[in-house]
């Protein structure tokens, strides 16, 4: 099915369901180097599954630091690049056997070509593999904000997910929520004494926010459990649908601060796209500055929930909930802890 849960059936229940009894599998698993990649990549050694890494290869010729750990020791690693398919094949399949494979893989930027060349082509071109190859199952990390498509990014995750449903593989397509770090941009600003930033009245969006932990124990769970194969699965966290004024809220409560906001007209965000379109006549590397900027508009319009197609309209109550980490928890221990947020690819979307 294209739509999720269907009306009617409790996503808390189907998110948590535990299907039919777990069997050991060989897994080849993309994108591991991210902080989601990391979290499904433990969730699936937790569970006794066996998994081979497909990852870049690095300067030094080492591993990279986030798996040099015991942790991560049972773990087959194989180097090349994902975006050559004969590379996939010859060193990351090499003519071994696997049940399934697990992508976390995904663009870095959302920039146009950076979109193209992995969250469409890199994948096809490892479909093709991996089916000929004789695998079976393939659990795909997308996005739910593909539900209304606007960006180049969301054009290329669904041109990938339409190709992967119709090429006969068993699919489990996994389109998470607001993730925890792209929710924690402005953790240090409020912390520093500044004001919360959010668009408008900070109450025309919302999201059910999901931990990197509880997103990836959820990956390996459609791969175990029929009853979430040959899904399309939009995916949020515990707990009620959270407005960025909510969150802001939060965060001076935790600091012991009394609120500070600054209102940032959605407006001004047009008009910077406008002015460096204009300016990509000229450079190109201003084009590429538009489409983060658009990217940015689309975050601060637009909800993180699932969107009914019949009413046209983003309902909290039918996007489904699974795990048991809570945002305003994840706060509380990174401002107690005193860390800072390695925001990665999630740094655009500060606010």
């Amino acid at each position: 099915m294209l739509d999720g849960f269907p009306k009617g059936e409790s996503p808390e229940v189907v998110a948590r369901t535990e299907g039919s009894a777990r069997q050991t599998m060989r897994v080849m698993m993309l994108g591991s180097t991210g902080t989601v990649g990391q979290a499904t990549l433990s969730a699936l050694l937790r569970r006794g599954h066996h998994v081979s890494c497909f990852v870049r290869p690095t300067e030094d010729g080492l591993l990279p630091a986030c798996f040099r750990t015991p942790d991560f020791a049972l773990v087959d690693f194989r180097f090349g690049d994902v975006k050559d398919e004969k590379s996939f094949k010859e060193q990351g399949l090499r003519g071994d056997t696997f049940d399934a494979i697990v992508s976390c893989l995904a663009s870095r930027t959302g920039a146009p070509d950076d979109a193209w060349a992995i969250d469409y082509q890199a994948h096809s071109h490892v479909l093709r593999a991996a089916k000929n190859a004789g695998l079976k199952h393939m659990v795909l990390l997308s996005a739910i904000c593909v539900q209304k498509p606007q960006l180049a990014f969301q054009h290329a995750k669904l041109a990938f997910e339409k190709e992967l449903i119709e090429s006969g593989l068993c699919y489990s397509i996994v389109r998470p929520t607001a993730l925890f770090k792209s929710l924690s941009g402005q953790i240090e600003r409020v912390r520093k004494g500044k004001s919360f930033l959010m668009f408008g009245n900070g109450a025309m969006t919302a999201c059910k926010p999901i931990s990197d932990r509880d997103l990836g124990n959820f990956m390996v769970q459609c791969l175990e459990d029929e009853s979430l194969h040959y899904r399309v699965l939009p995916i949020g966290g515990p707990g009620p649908a959270l407005t960025p004024k909510q969150q802001g809220e939060a965060l001076f409560a935790l600091l012991g601060r009394t609120p500070r906001y600054t209102h940032v007209p959605v407006g001004l965000l047009s008009l910077i796209i406008k002015t460096l379109s204009i300016l990509g006549v000229l450079r190109s590397s201003f084009l590429a500055k538009a489409e983060l900027a658009r990217i940015g508009k689309y975050y601060a319009t637009e909800s993180m929930l699932y969107f009914d197609p019949d009413t046209h309209q983003y309902d909290a109550d039918q996007t489904p909930s699974t795990g048991t980490d809570h945002l305003f928890a994840y706060y509380k221990d990174v401002i107690h802890s005193g860390a800072k947020v390695n925001l990665g690819q999630h740094a655009i979307f500060k606010k």
